[in-house]
Parts: C-alpha cells; sequence; structure tokens
C-alpha cells in the first residue's frame, strides 16, 4: 500500500515545478486561494478535512473530533495566521493543522509529536512536510551521520537535539511551536503555539479533566463504528483505554500477549478486564505463539524517514496488526503515553523541595531506602541546582566517564545519558560537539519544573515513535494512542505533583480519573507488568539475527561504533542495563540497510 505524505509550499512564483519529482503517482493538489499550489499529497479521504472561505484556506490531516461542516463554520474565527487555532480550539484528537490566509502560510503537529512537521529550502524556496525523508529527496539531501551518532545515546536526549533529523539540512519543527513560511520567500520562521500548563491544579479537579479530555480521545476512534482493536496488556494504561472504547459505537477486538516471566501478573489482570467486557472479542497469544524480539531483523527492511526503535518487536507487531485487520479492525489503540503521563517522575521531588521540604526528604528517604541507594549520592543529586544549559555542558564533558551512580540523574532533567561500550572515540567526540554546541546556544528547557520537562521529552519520544510505526506498516490498521493526545497530556500535565505521587497508590491520577468507568477491583491494581525474562530470552534465542547486522555494518562502516565490540557485548551475560542500548544501534543499523541507495560517511 502506498504510504501516505503531504508537502506545503508558499504561494510563491516556482514553488510548484519544486514537487515534480514526487509525482511518481497519483497525487492530490489543494490550491492557495491564488491558485498556486498549496498542499500535494496522498492521504486518505477519511483523514483529511479542507474548509475554505474568501482568502482562507484551513486543512486538519488526522484524526480529529469535528465534522467538515464544523471546521467550515468555524472558518469565521479566522482573520490572519495568528488566529488558526481559533478553528480547533478545544477540539479533541491528533492531527496537523495547515493554513493559507492571505498569502501566508501556517503548519503544526501535535504537542506530543505524533504529528511533526518538518522543513528545508529547496532551490531557494522554503517547504514543509510530515515526512523528513520526502523533504531530503527534494533537496537532494544526504544522511546526517553525525545526527546518527547522537541517535546512539541512551537514554536519548531529546530537547533540544531533536530539531537536528538525520537528513542533511532537513529541520525538524519543535512540537510547540508552528512553522509560518511566506510568499516572499527566506527559510521560514516558528511562532510558539503551545506551553505546558502549571502543575498547580488539585488531583479531583485534574482527575475530571483528564476522564473528560481521554473519552473525548477515545470517542475520536470509535466515531463511525464498524471494527477497532485495541491493546489489553493488563496494565491500567491499556485497561482504561479499552473500557472507554467499548462505550462507544464501534464493535472492540482485544489483544493479549502473555510474556514468559513468571513474576509477570499482567496474564491476571487482563483476564479480569476481559471479563469484565463480555461484548468484545478478545484474543489472547500464549508467550510463544508469536515472533521473539528481535526476530528477522537480519532481513528487515523498513521504509521510515528515521531510525525507529520499534524493530525490537517488528515481527511480533506485523503479526498483531495482521490478526486485527484479519479481524476487520480498521484502527488499533494502545495505552502508549500512559506510564509516562501517571507514573511521576522522581524529578518532582526536586521541584518541590523549595516549597514542602520535609514531605520531600521524607519521600526522598523511603525511595532510597527501598532501591537501597546510598544517601550522600541522593542528596546531592536532589539539591543539584545546575540550569538546563549547564546540565547539557556537563554531559557533554562526562560522555567518556562510566555510567554515574542511578540517583545521580534521578531528580534531574533527565536520566544521564551515556554512549554504549561499542561507541567509538569519533562517535563520543562527535556527540560531545553536538552537545556543546546545543549547550552554547543556552536553550531553556521544556518546562521551568524538571518533573514535567523530563514528561513532555518522554512522550515526544513516544509520539514519535507512534508515527514511525504507522509510518512502517501502511497496509494494516493504524495506531491510535490516545494518552498522546494534546489535550489529554495538558490534563495529565495540570495536576499538583505531590498528590499525584502519593505513597502507596498506584497511578492515582488516572485511578481516579477512571473511577466508575473501569471495575474498582482493576483499578485496585499496584504491580507492573516484568519483561526481563522474555527480553534475555529473545536476545538468546535471536543472537544470529542481532550478530547478522554486524556483518558489513554499515554503523562500522561509518567509523561510529565497533562491530567486535557489539559482537562481545552480545555474547557475554550482560545485565540488561549493559545490553539496552544495543535498541538504538540495531535501530539504526537496520534503517541504514532499509535505505533506497548505498549511503557512505
Amino acid at each position: 500500500m502506498e504510504q501516505n505524505w503531504w508537502v506545503m509550499l508558499p504561494d510563491a512564483d516556482g514553488a510548484a515545478r519544486l514537487v515534480e519529482p514526487l509525482r511518481d503517482g497519483p497525487v492530490e493538489c489543494v490550491a492557495h486561494a491564488s491558485g498556486r499550489p498549496w498542499l500535494v499529497g496522498r492521504w486518505r479521504t477519511d483523514q483529511v478535512m479542507l474548509a475554505q472561505a474568501g482568502g482562507v484556506r484551513v486543512a486538519v490531516l488526522g484524526r480529529c473530533g469535528l465534522t467538515a461542516g464544523q471546521l467550515h463554520g468555524r472558518l469565521g474565527r479566522v482573520r490572519d495566521l495568528a488566529t488558526v487555532e481559533a478553528a480547533v480550539a478545544g477540539v479533541a484528537g491528533s492531527f496537523h493543522l495547515l493554513a493559507s490566509v492571505g498569502g501566508r502560510t501556517r503548519a503544526r503537529g501535535t504537542a506530543s509529536g505524533a504529528c511533526r512537521v518538518f522543513t528545508t529550502v529547496v532551490a531557494g524556496i522554503p517547504v514543509a512536510g510530515d515526512r523528513a525523508d520526502l523533504l531530503a529527496r527534494l533537496a537532494g539531501a544526504g544522511v546526517d551521520f553525525e545526527a546518527l551518532a547522537v541517535r546512539l545515546l541512551d537514554p536519548a536526549v531529546g530537547h533540544p537535539l531533536d530539531e537536528r533529523t538525520v537528513w542533511q539540512g532537513v529541520r525538524a519543527v519543535r512540537p510547540d511551536e508552528a512553522l509560518v513560511l511566506e510568499p516572499a520567500g527566506g527559510a521560514g520562521r516558528t511562532v510558539r503555539w503551545w506551553r505546558p500548563p502549571q502543575p498547580q491544579t488539585p488531583l479531583p479537579v485534574a482527575a475530571g479533566r483528564v476522564r473528560s479530555a481521554l473519552r473525548e480521545a477515545v470517542d475520536t476512534c470509535t466515531a463511525g463504528g464498524g471494527t477497532l482493536s485495541c491493546d489489553l496488556s493488563g496494565g491500567l494504561d491499556s485497561t482504561s483505554v479499552c473500557f472507554l472504547a467499548a462505550q462507544g459505537p464501534a464493535h472492540l477486538v482485544t489483544w493479549h500477549w502473555q510474556g514468559e516471566d513468571p513474576r509477570d501478573d499482567d496474564g491476571e489482570w487482563a483476564g479480569r478486564a476481559a471479563a469484565a467486557l463480555p461484548r468484545a472479542t478478545h484474543l489472547t497469544a500464549p508467550a510463544r505463539s508469536v515472533p521473539d524480539w528481535f526476530a528477522g531483523l537480519a532481513d528487515l527492511r523498513l521504509a521510515t524517514d528515521e531510525p525507529c526503535f520499534w524493530v525490537r518487536d517488528w515481527a511480533r507487531l506485523t503479526v498483531l496488526r495482521q490478526q486485527m485487520a484479519a479481524h476487520g479492525s480498521r484502527l488499533h489503540l494502545d495505552g502508549g503515553g500512559g506510564d509516562e503521563l501517571f507514573t511521576p517522575a522522581p524529578a518532582y521531588l526536586r521541584d518541590a523541595l523549595a516549597r514542602r521540604p520535609l514531605q520531600v526528604l521524607g519521600r526522598a528517604r523511603r525511595q532510597r531506602l527501598h532501591e537501597r541507594a546510598r544517601w550522600l549520592p541522593t542528596l546531592r543529586a536532589l539539591t543539584d541546582r545546575r540550569r538546563f544549559a549547564h546540565w547539557l555542558h556537563d554531559v557533554a564533558a562526562d560522555l567518556p566517564l562510566p555510567p554515574p551512580p542511578e540517583a545521580a540523574g534521578r531528580y534531574g532533567w533527565q536520566p544521564v545519558p551515556r554512549l554504549p561500550s561499542w561507541a567509538t572515540p569519533a562517535a563520543v567526540g562527535i556527540v560531545q560537539d553536538v552537545l556543546r554546541q546545543a549547550a552554547a546556544a543556552a536553550p531553556e528547557p521544556l518546562a521551568p519544573h524538571r518533573a514535567i520537562h523530563g514528561v513532555l521529552q518522554q512522550i515526544r519520544e513516544g509520539g514519535n515513535s507512534l508515527r514511525q510505526l504507522n509510518q512502517a506498516l501502511p497496509g494494516c490498521p493504524q495506531t491510535a494512542s490516545p494518552f498522546t493526545d494534546d489535550a489529554v497530556v495538558e490534563a495529565a500535565l495540570s495536576v499538583q505533583p505531590l498528590q499525584a505521587a502519593t505513597p502507596g497508590r498506584y497511578k492515582p491520577l488516572l485511578t481516579a480519573a477512571m473511577d466508575g468507568l473501569v471495575p474498582d477491583a482493576i483499578l485496585q491494581r499496584t504491580t507492573t507488568g516484568i519483561y526481563d525474562a522474555d527480553f534475555y530470552a529473545a536476545v538468546r534465542r535471536q543472537r544470529g539475527q542481532i550478530l547478522a547486522l554486524l556483518d558489513g555494518s554499515l554503523l562500522h562502516q561509518a567509523g561510529l561504533i565497533d562491530a567486535s565490540r557489539m559482537r562481545h557485548a552480545v555474547h557475554s551475560q550482560a545485565p540488561l542495563t549493559d545490553l539496552a542500548p544495543m535498541l538504538q544501534t540495531v535501530a539504526i543499523e537496520v534503517w541504514l540497510r532499509s535505505l533506497p541507495t548505498p549511503v557512505a560517511a
């Protein structure tokens, strides 16, 4: 099946010829009021709404709670580019919003990153689109191997490094900013369209907001009826989505995969949820009935515009989507984003230290005892006052050092990143330079509060992974993650963190929001799934697939990894923390091999 994509052009002479290389099949074209091409692309008709009146053109591409008639009725609110957001104010969903008003053009995605905007300059004319690789094709741009070196970091440093794509000269627009293109040309400029809320809302009020926002998000998925599917892992996140989806007009098919880890009790909780949803169709896959993680890696080719970290699960995800398609599903839902939103990051204690010192120190002490962490590193991390730019600079300086104690990053802007042991000295130097340059620009964090900065970064990583997932499986039901809808994210971030992290309670904000919608017995769960055994078993059984990627490794040829050192790590009985960076390396290697033409560093 053909990939969906769009490219947006400024209202300028000469812009039309820029997209000729993309006309290798049927494409749609929407014009500016001037008659010049504005949007060119290939899209599903049920995923696009267009409205126009006079010199105003507005397009919504994605899952949206408006009808075409309702969107047209809102056009009267749009007087210029500064008022474009009025056309979708208060509307649920996950979508791109594009506009052409009086010859000026604007585009934005979602704050979660599930819908992203990219931009580059082609023959002196700025263009935008939803796929970085298509813009690179228009501009004749090659792969940015420095950006690939940065992608080896574990955990990833998203902001501000994620504005640099893996294609030379192609830039990602910040999710909380909109791109504006002028008729006169230039590189385009960005304007802020979204800001995180202040975390000051009492939990009962915030729970009501989450309840409404999540229900409306799921409603945009079930609207229109038919059949849709949903993960039912047994965790509170996917379970909540299932119960909300079951209230809609669509028939629900749930899917549960049983893990191998004997400590994992997800199956028990999924069974309880399934019993409480008698009208749904429930499918269960025993542990060995679906492919392992890492299965089929050696021959895997993905048509994504950047490395996709879902590659570990790819064989399994393909089977899942094919089964859902066989049951008639038109859309698949999951609980992605729930852990990030409703499991408070420990950094909330650092944010609250000045206001509630005794309460914070008491909670930190309990956490330290539970994790058997040393008190001095914990106290040092808790009182760390470094600004974000200073932290970036220190990450660069410390990159060659061994990983610090876990407590060192628990209360910071994010866990301390490191490169894998198989990264070459050249890769270390490249990443250090990129981090230092980023720090020198004195970037502001995504939010003043460290915990919210960290959550937003994780949500954006998840949103981008969702984007990649849908790119790579165009012939299967698309996936929606309602927790990453902007309205849900905003509602969850508004809560007072000390209330959302009540000791002894598991995800209290989500359980309060789902009270009365999900059975009490299920909301009382206090455990989470464990999959360590599945990971180690997959590495053991699929070791040959991983090692095959290292034969003729393109990352090795580029001088970014030492293939022999990575082979040693794969053969060893290394702990999970040492093997986790392998996921990034594997994703990048698969992506490089998937490119239509060979690349050289």
